[in-house]
């Protein structure tokens, strides 16, 4: 005989679903989504001014390993 599985007491019962609850999880989805892509363009505008300011201050002498 299988067991019935265990549900939390504040579990909603019958696929009965409060709409506020939903709308909660959405918006938090949504919140996540926006600071994941947030921080990637923040990552990849620092990595773009690192490399800019590398280029920059590197040395523009002619010549092959003459370097002091």
């Amino acid at each position: 005989m299988a067991r019935e599985p265990s549900y939390p007491d504040d579990a909603p019962v019958g696929g009965e679903t409060d709409a506020s609850t939903a709308a909660d999880d959405k918006a938090a989805g949504g919140n996540r989504t926006r600071q994941l892509v947030t921080g990637a363009a923040i990552g990849i505008g620092s990595a773009a001014l690192v490399a800019a300011l590398l280029y920059a201050n590197r040395s523009r002498k002619s010549g092959g390993d003459d370097r002091n």
